[in-house]
C-alpha cells in the first residue's frame, strides 16, 4: 500500500528540501515527476514580513508564489481612493496568476499581514518550459484557472458590495438634504 508524506500543519517548511516542498504543496497535488522537477527548477523559498508588499497592481508580473504559512491580502483600486480587500488567502494557497497571460501585469496588490512563508516560481523561465512542454503548461492552466475565477468573482462581489453601500449612502443623503431645505 502506498502511503503519501504530509507536511504537518505546525512544521517548519524551511526544513524540507525544496522537491519536498514543491511535490507536497497541495496546488500540485497529481502532478508527474517530470513536471514537478521543471517548477522545482523555478522555485526559491522566500519570506515575507507583515506589512510586506509582495506585487503591486500594473506591475510586470514575471512570477507567482505558493504559501505555505501566513496570511495575504489582495487589494485593488490603488489610485481610486482607499484600495478594498478584495480576498485573504493564506497556507495552501497561489498567489499571482498574472504571470501566465498577457499583458504580464498584476490585477492585485498583495500584501503580507503576518509573517508568511512561500515558494517563489520564476513565471518567465516556466513559460518557456510550458512551450517546450504543452502537458505542463494544461496542467498549471487547469490548477491556476479556478484561482482566476474566484478571484475575480471576490473582485465582482466587493465592487457590487462597495456600490451598493454607495447608492444607499446617496439616497440617505439626499433626503436629509430635502428634509433640511
Amino acid at each position: 500500500m502506498k502511503t503519501q508524506t504530509q507536511i504537518s500543519p505546525t512544521a517548519d517548511p524551511r526544513h524540507e528540501s525544496m522537491e519536498v516542498r514543491v511535490a507536497l504543496h497541495p496546488f500540485f497535488v497529481g502532478m508527474s515527476r517530470k513536471q514537478l522537477a521543471l517548477l522545482t527548477d523555478c522555485a526559491i523559498p522566500v519570506h515575507f514580513h507583515k506589512g510586506q508588499t509582495i506585487l503591486r497592481e500594473g506591475d510586470l508580473a514575471n512570477r507567482f508564489y505558493l504559501l505555505e504559512t501566513g496570511k495575504v491580502v489582495l487589494e485593488s483600486g490603488e489610485g481610486f481612493g482607499n484600495p478594498v480587500i478584495v480576498e485573504t488567502i493564506g497556507a495552501g494557497d497561489l498567489l499571482g496568476w498574472s504571470w501566465l497571460f498577457p499583458p504580464y501585469v498584476w490585477h492585485f496588490t498583495a500584501r503580507a499581514v503576518e509573517p508568511t512563508e512561500a515558494i517563489f516560481f520564476y513565471g518567465t523561465i516556466l513559460r518557456d518550459y510550458c512551450e517546450k512542454d504543452p502537458l505542463l503548461g494544461y496542467e498549471l492552466f487547469k490548477r491556476m484557472t479556478p484561482v482566476m475565477m474566484k478571484r475575480l468573482q471576490a473582485s465582482r462581489r466587493k465592487m457590487l458590495s462597495v456600490y451598493a453601500r454607495k447608492e444607499s449612502l446617496e439616497r440617505v443623503t439626499a433626503v436629509i438634504k430635502r428634509d433640511s431645505d
